[in-house]
């Protein structure tokens, strides 16, 4: 398989130990960032023809993506 991009370690670089650290100290953050990861293999796997899906689904996946990413950010901006 591919590249996936958009994983959280390549979004948020500088970001990685924080990252670590919420996931064994915080359930929540933990469960997000693990829906964060498996909408972005989906995202990926339509991308690349593995798993066909039309338009708008892919655009709702991607929207949902961008959404958790957004709050991750607010959980990393207070870490």
């Amino acid at each position: 398989m591919s590249h996936v991009a958009h994983e959280l370690h390549e979004e948020f670089p500088e970001k990685a130990e924080a990252i670590h650290t919420l996931k064994t100290a915080n359930a929540h953050f933990a469960r997000i960032a693990e829906e964060y990861h498996e909408l972005n293999r989906a995202i990926h796997r339509i991308e690349t023809d593995v798993e066909p899906a039309d338009d708008a689904t892919l655009e709702d996946l991607k929207k949902k993506r961008l959404s958790l990413k957004d709050e991750i950010a607010q959980f990393l901006a207070a870490a």
